[in-house]
């Protein structure tokens, strides 16, 4: 099969995984670069050109790795993949649901998915209120747009977790206000979905003195046996958001487990060394079924 890889940076540990694996498995494969991507949108013949004046055709699927700043651009561009008969193995709709953590939020919450308590404000009015709806401080603040932990921050006490609010309020950020579930101390879960199946599992610890466990930001990934529940609930939030590869992040909490967040791109690199599983190249199996 022809198969593109639709993302940013070819240098990145998982896009090169995922052609490596691809070319293993006797596919023609190809990096594109999602600027480089340019658009002829007509009814008979929809085009999609590459910088150069190449015009990109006859894939037969397209693997997306989508970094929030692109996401809007990068959607155009895999429906006109679309358009073309590509299989896409994330399609935009999805991805779109998935970057929008407050969608996301939503969308699990209407399926009965347990997620921290969460709550969400317009204006700097409601600051103490929406605190206290989660159940007061600590809370952990998320900006929507935040990725890899970024624009996360844990704030210990009610005038702390106001001050950082009306902080991000001032600057027009759209941000979350979720309850700090003190029993995960610093510890989440990454359940790697690929289709129907958690295919790979690891423990995320954060570094010291840090409560993020993102690997991004020093955190270890350790493999790890989930619970059939662990494992039902991953699959159910991928099947919610509408996303057939994808990272669930999850942590135990003395009511149980709660969906964080569902990643539409997720990292190979930790999850391959912590399980030693080839993910890419079940990614690649994926598509060939």
């Amino acid at each position: 099969m022809k198969i593109a890889v639709l993302a940013s940076n070819p240098d990145i540990y998982s896009n090169q995984r995922l052609m490596e694996a691809g070319k293993e498995r006797g596919h023609e494969m190809h990096f594109i670069a999602i600027k480089n991507c340019y658009m002829d949108i007509t009814a008979r013949k929809p085009e999609i050109h590459y910088r150069g004046s190449e015009i990109l055709k006859k894939f037969d699927a397209v693997i997306p790795r989508i970094r929030p700043s692109m996401t809007f651009y990068a959607m155009a561009v895999l429906r006109q993949f679309e358009m073309q008969g590509a299989y896409l193995l994330n399609g935009p709709i999805s991805i779109g649901r998935a970057q929008d953590k407050l969608r996301t939020m939503q969308l699990l919450c209407s399926k009965n998915i347990d997620i921290p308590r969460t709550g969400f404000a317009n204006s700097p009015l409601d600051t103490k209120d929406v605190i206290e709806t989660v159940g007061g401080a600590p809370v952990v603040i998320k900006l929507l747009e935040g990725t890899q932990g970024k624009g996360v921050v844990l704030a210990e006490t009610a005038k702390a977790a106001e001050s950082v609010i009306n902080a991000f309020k001032s600057l027009r950020a759209n941000i979350l206000v979720q309850e700090y579930i003190k029993e995960s101390a610093g510890v989440d879960l990454r359940c790697f979905v690929i289709g129907d199946k958690v295919v790979a599992a690891m423990e995320r610890h954060a570094a010291k003195g840090e409560f993020r466990a993102n690997i991004h930001l020093g955190g270890t990934g350790h493999k790890v046996k989930i619970t059939p529940a662990e494992r039902k609930i991953a699959v159910a939030a991928a099947k919610v958001v509408g996303l057939k590869v994808c990272g669930v992040d999850m942590i135990r909490s003395n009511s149980g487990p709660k969906v964080l967040e569902v990643n539409s791109s997720p990292g190979l690199e930790g999850v391959e060394a912590a399980t030693n599983k080839n993910i890419a190249g079940l990614m690649i199996e994926h598509v060939e079924k």
